[in-house]
């Protein structure tokens, strides 16, 4: 079975829980609120961030949050258990540098592990890919700009006091109806991208 699918408590070099617990119920309490990844994928990402390079646990951080797109990122207190364990399991290895902080590296049974699970890699990646192209495009100007005006727009309408109640159906018919043209548009890009495809 790989150590993937294993919870923090078991297994290490440490034994029990490991010197600072286990990210899993950190992930636990986020998929209450609706977290970004499943058990064992951030594991996953991490090992695949050092294999890129040695990384201290800020640029992991920083790592992930580039291959989200910049909408997420992920806290300490969940990357840092996640480097000890690694590192209790043998799959990364850290030494202490000037200044204090440690820099992780991936150790050959980490790569041995992350070639086992290149095919969920490569879909977590694409995800991940697919959702920063999305939040990159949410920030792009045009969008920012059309947003803000929308937003002044309804900021200035309602200045004075709210319109009536026949108003406020028109106001909100306006914007049912542009919402219904941007999913119009997303739907004709969309085919339009399919039918381009090779």
């Amino acid at each position: 079975m790989s150590p993937f699918s294993h919870s923090h408590g078991r297994g290490g070099r440490h034994g029990g829980r490991g010197r600072h617990g286990g990210p899993e119920a950190d992930m636990a309490a986020r998929g209450r609120r609706g977290r970004m990844f499943d058990q064992g994928q951030l594991k996953l990402l991490v090992l695949h961030v050092l294999d890129a390079q040695p990384s201290h646990g800020y640029e992991v951080i920083r790592a992930i949050a580039e291959l989200a797109g910049g909408d997420y990122s992920p806290s300490p207190g969940t990357v840092y258990p996640t480097l000890t364990w690694l590192e209790d399991m043998g799959l990364a290895q850290s030494g202490a540098e000037e200044g204090g902080r440690r820099q992780y590296h991936i150790t050959p049974e980490g790569r041995v592990q992350l070639q086992s699970r290149r095919e969920h890699l490569d879909a977590l990646l694409m995800r991940l890919r697919e959702g920063r192209r999305h939040a990159l495009a949410r920030r792009a100007p045009e969008i920012e700009r059309a947003m803000e005006n929308l937003k002044t727009a309804l900021r200035l309408r309602f200045t004075g006091g709210a319109p009536d109640a026949e108003a406020l159906q028109r106001l909100a018919a306006i914007i049912d109806r542009a919402a219904v043209e941007i999913g119009r548009e997303a739907g004709g890009s969309a085919r339009a991208a399919g039918e381009a495809a090779p």
